[in-house]
C-alpha cells in the first residue's frame, strides 16, 4: 500500500530548482523519493512513497521473479509514473531507478528489466554491492564528519537488508573496510521455511546463521578505542520509533541495546498476523522485522556495545546526493577511492613511490589535455586507480604482468567502485604496455563504444605518465603541454637528460598517437 495520502497536494519546484525522483526496487517493497535539487546542490525532499512487493521471496526461493510479481511491479511503477507527471518529472535525466539483490540475483532479471521498460518507460539499473555501499556512504557521510566524537571513533555502519548486509568501517573519516555479506532478513526467513524447522528451534537456527556473519564482521573491527555501531534500514528505524516516539529523524538516535533486545524478543514472540494488526505493517515488512533486528542485536553484542546509533538515512538519500553531484564525485569521496586503491596495492607489494608519482603525473596530463580527451570527471578517478595499480600483476609474475594486473584489479573489492568502474580501471592498467586494445580482448569486448574510447584515452595518458617516470626516480614533477602541428610537446624544466624518457615514449607512445592523432615530443626547458 502506498504511503502517499490521496489528497497530498503537489507543490511545483521553484524555477531555479531541478525536480528529480529516485526509485529503489528492493526485496520487499518499491520506494520512491521525489525531491528538488537547488543550484547550490542542496536537496529538499518533497514526497516519499512505498508499496509492498514480493520480489525477494520469488528470487530467494525460486531463483526467478514470477509473472505475477513482475506485473505487480509494473502496476506500482505505473502508479509512480502518474505521480511524477504531476510534478512534471518526465525526462529520463530527472529519474534514477535502481534495483538491489532481489532483481540482481534473479535468473530472469533481463526479462524483468525489459518488461518494466516496455510497460512503464523506466530504465532499471541493477546496481551491484559496491555501488550500494558507495551510495550508502554518500548518505551517512555528513553524520560521520559533523560529530567530532563520532569522527574519532571506529564507526561500523551497517544495514541488514532483505537480501544482504552492507558494511562500512570508517575511522577518522576514512573508509578502512567495506563489504557486502549474503545475510538478509528475507533470505534468512526463506531459508528457515525451506528447512521446515519446528517453531521452537527457529530462533536457535536463526541465531546460528547470523552468528557466522557477525563473527566475520567482528574480525575486521579492531577492539582498541571507541567503537560505534550505526544501524540503517527500515526495520531498525521502526524499532526506534516504537521505543523513542519523539525522534524526528534529523539526528542520530541512540538506542540502549537492552531496550532493542527486549523489543526484538517481543517481535520474535509474535506471529506475523499479530505484528501486522498491532503495528500496521505490511506482511512483507512483518516477515523480515524480527530477523533484521536480531542481526543488529547480535552484532552489537559481539562488538561489546551497550547502545546502537540509528540513522534515518536510506538508499534514496544517497541516490539523491549522487544526482545532485552530477557526473563528478566529491573531492572527499574520490580521495576515499584512491586510499582504498593504495591499500590494495600494498597487499600486492607494489612500488608505492613509482605508482603514486605516475598517478600524480596522470592527474596533470588529464587536466592539461582536457580539450583533447573531453572525458567526464569520474574518469580522472578511474585513471588514478589504474595508475596506482598498473603494476600489481608483478606480484604474480614478471611475464605478462599487465594481464595479471587486469585480473587482480577486476576481481578485487575497492570502496566506491562498482564492477563496471573496476573493469574500466583494470583495462586501463592492462593497456599501460604492449598491445593496443583489441576487440577480441577479454573484458574490452563487453564495452560499448563510449567506454572503449574512454579506455583508449585513459590508457594512452597512463603510458605517457609511466614513461615520464621511466627512471623510477620521480625526478619529473612539472611540465607544460602545447600543440605544435601534429605533435604534443611536453616541455620539462630543470632536467638535463631526457634520453631515458624519450626512449620510453618512443616505445609506448603509439597508443597516444593512434587515439589523439598526435605524436609526443619531450623538450627540455631551462628556466
Amino acid at each position: 500500500m502506498t504511503t502517499r495520502p490521496a489528497d497530498t497536494p503537489v507543490t511545483a519546484a521553484p524555477a531555479s530548482a531541478k525536480p528529480v525522483a529516485v526509485i529503489d526496487i528492493g526485496t520487499a517493497s518499491i520506494r520512491m523519493a521525489i525531491a528538488e535539487i537547488r543550484p547550490d546542490g542542496g536537496i529538499r525532499q518533497l514526497e516519499a512513497l512505498s508499496q509492498s512487493v514480493n520480489l525477494g521471496k520469488d528470487t530467494f526461493i525460486r531463483g526467478t521473479i514470477s509473472k505475477e510479481t513482475v506485473e505487480d511491479c509494473v502496476r506500482v511503477l505505473n502508479s509512480y509514473r502518474r505521480i511524477l507527471r504531476e510534478y512534471q518529472i518526465e525526462n529520463a535525466q530527472q529519474i534514477r531507478v535502481v534495483a538491489t539483490s532481489a532483481v540482481r540475483e534473479a535468473a530472469n532479471r533481463l526479462a524483468f528489466i525489459d518488461r518494466v521498460y516496455i510497460a512503464t518507460g523506466f530504465q532499471i539499473d541493477p546496481i551491484d554491492e559496491a555501488e550500494v555501499i558507495r551510495i550508502t556512504y554518500l548518505g551517512v557521510q555528513p553524520f560521520l564528519v559533523s560529530d567530532p566524537a563520532l569522527a574519532e571513533a571506529r564507526a561500523v555502519v551497517t544495514e541488514v537488508g532483505g537480501g544482504s548486509t552492507e558494511l562500512l568501517l570508517v575511522k577518522g573519516g576514512d573508509v578502512v573496510y567495506s563489504h557486502t555479506y549474503r545475510l538478509g532478513s528475507l533470505r534468512l526467513r526463506e531459508t528457515l521455511e525451506a528447512l521446515r524447522a519446528p517453531t521452537l528451534k527457529v530462533r536457535n537456527i536463526m541465531e546460528t546463521h547470523i552468528h557466522r556473519t557477525v563473527e566475520e564482521i567482528a574480525d575486521h573491527v579492531a577492539r582498541d578505542g571507541t567503537i560505534e555501531l550505526i544501524a540503517m534500514g527500515g526495520d531498525v528505524r521502526f524499532a526506534v520509533r516504537q521505543l523513542q516516539p519523539v525522534w524526528d529523524g534529523r539526528s542520530l538516535a541512540r538506542l540502549p541495546l537492552k531496550a532493542l533486545e527486549d523489543f526484538t524478543n517481543k517481535i520474535l514472540g509474535q506471529s506475523e498476523d499479530r505484528i501486522v494488526r498491532k503495528y500496521g505493517l505490511s506482511f512483507p515488512e512483518a516477515e523480515t522485522l524480527g530477523a533484521a533486528l536480531l542481526a543488529y542485536v547480535l552484532l552489537a553484542k559481539e562488538l561489546q556495545l551497550s547502545s546502537v546509533l540509528v540513522t534515518n538515512v536510506n538508499l534514496r538519500d544517497g541516490l539523491l546526493k549522487e544526482m545532485a553531484a552530477g557526473a563528478s564525485w566529491s573531492k572527499e569521496f574520490s580521495e576515499q577511492i584512491v586510499r582504498s586503491a593504495m591499500d590494495l596495492g600494498r597487499k600486492f607489494a607494489y612500488d608505492e613511490s613509482h605508482a603514486t608519482h605516475v598517478m600524480q603525473l596522470c592527474a596533470k596530463l588529464f587536466h592539461q589535455l582536457k580539450e583533447e580527451h573531453q572525458l567526464p570527471p569520474r574518469c580522472e578517478v578511474i585513471l588514478s586507480v589504474a595508475a596506482l595499480l598498473h603494476e600489481i600483476g608483478l606480484f604474480v609474475s614478471n611475464r605478462s604482468y599487465h594481464k595479471h594486473s587486469l585480473y587482480l584489479i577486476r576481481n578485487s573489492e575497492l570502496f566506491g567502485m562498482g564492477k563496471k568502474e573496476l573493469l574500466l580501471a583494470a583495462l586501463v592498467a592492462r593497456y599501460h604496455r604492449r598491445a593496443s586494445p583489441q576487440s577480441t580482448h577479454e573484458g574490452y569486448n563487453t564495452l560499448d563504444r563510449d567506454e572503449r574510447v574512454a579506455v583508449a584515452k585513459m590508457a594512452a595518458i597512463l603510458r605517457i605518465a609511466d614513461a615520464l617516470d621511466e627512471s623510477r626516480s620521480q625526478r619529473i614533477h612539472e611540465f607544460a603541454c602545447t600543440r605544435e602541428g601534429g605533435r604534443l610537446v611536453v616541455a620539462i624544466p630543470l632536467v638535463e637528460d631526457l634520453s631515458l624518457e624519450q626512449l620510453a615514449i618512443k616505445q609506448n607512445g603509439a597508443l597516444f598517437e593512434e587515439t589523439f592523432g598526435m605524436s609526443v615530443l619531450l623538450r627540455m626547458v631551462n628556466n
